[in-house]
């Protein structure tokens, strides 16, 4: 099996993206995390890299993979982009980048970018009408069959994800508890059950605890993680508009209808609606408005990540 180098920044939202890309391909991977001295020294990482200048000196360690023989380098978020044209040219491999890589050069061997961030076209651009999002069975199973020693399910069961605020939208405690009650109100004879997530507030949290549902974890007290379980038990999910990896979680996995239940928006457009709206127009999501809508569908992005990537992997 090939293996890829993944260049992290330690984020689980990036590297994660990195991973999936890999189980998508097929690759094994090596981890490399990276980071830069200091803020002007990643600033200067966009500068440098215009000049077509790579060095190690910016960042806080040396660039040493432990796999002998790497055959492609994979990186996600912006700490990351520098570092992943630094190796590339240094061991003479051609790299994918993940999202947008704003502000450097775009002559990656290729780039996945989502839709919503608007790449431009070019032929080493790919877009993504979602995130990549780990695509392993084994993992699925596993966290399921984990799930089940904890929760004896006996109805079908509808999973409600709960984020938090973001910085492009609120979620107010007054707002999710309406909608709640309507989502009582529209799935009667199911097991309702919760999760929510570091994002959560106190105030949201409170809420929750209000309702009688069948199953509730709450991260603040529990940094369980049943959302892979949810996503393989339930004939319903509803997720909050806040987080694009859980949205796209949820529109790639499972047979679940999915409906999203939408945080007051304080900057119209964002990406997080431009995401839902694309998803949308697939029949993968819909806006809960009191009424269950029957988006089903679920993406694939396997083929799509194999036929860009042929010649490199």
């Amino acid at each position: 099996m090939k293996h890829a180098l993944i260049v992290s920044d330690g984020k689980p939202g990036h590297f994660n993206q990195s991973i999936a890309c890999c189980k998508h391909l097929g690759l094994d991977y090596e981890i490399l995390e990276v980071a830069y001295k200091s803020k002007i020294h990643k600033a200067c990482s966009y500068l440098l890299d215009h000049l077509n200048i790579y060095t190690e000196t910016l960042l806080t360690s040396s660039l040493q993979p432990s796999i002998s023989a790497p055959s492609l380098i994979i990186s996600t978020g912006s700490t990351t982009y520098y570092a992943n044209k630094l190796l590339a040219k240094k061991l003479g491999l051609p790299n994918l980048a993940i999202l947008h890589p704003k502000g450097y050069r775009l002559d990656f061997t290729h780039i996945f970018c989502p839709a919503y961030d608007h790449p431009p076209n070019r032929k080493n651009i790919t877009e993504l009408p979602l995130n990549l999002c780990v695509a392993d069975e084994a993992f699925f199973n596993e966290k399921t069959n984990e799930f089940k020693l904890s929760h004896a399910q006996k109805k079908p069961a509808v999973g409600i994800i709960i984020g938090g605020s973001n910085a492009v939208s609120v979620m107010d405690a007054t707002e999710i508890k309406q909608q709640l009650k309507r989502v009582f109100e529209s799935t009667e004879g199911m097991e309702r059950w919760i999760t929510t997530s570091r994002r959560t507030s106190k105030q949201v949290e409170a809420v929750i605890d209000g309702f009688d549902f069948d199953y509730k974890l709450i991260n603040s007290r529990d940094p369980y993680n049943p959302i892979p379980a949810f996503i393989q038990l339930c004939d319903r999910l509803f997720v909050t508009s806040d987080s694009a990896s859980m949205i796209s979680e949820c529109a790639s996995f499972g047979t679940a209808k999915v409906d999203i239940l939408m945080n007051r928006q304080l900057k119209i457009p964002n990406k997080f609606e431009e995401l839902i709206q694309g998803l949308e127009s697939c029949n993968a999501v819909h806006v809960f408005d009191g009424t269950l809508g029957d988006a089903s569908t679920k993406i694939n992005l396997g083929e799509t990540l194999r036929q860009s990537t042929r010649s490199m992997v």
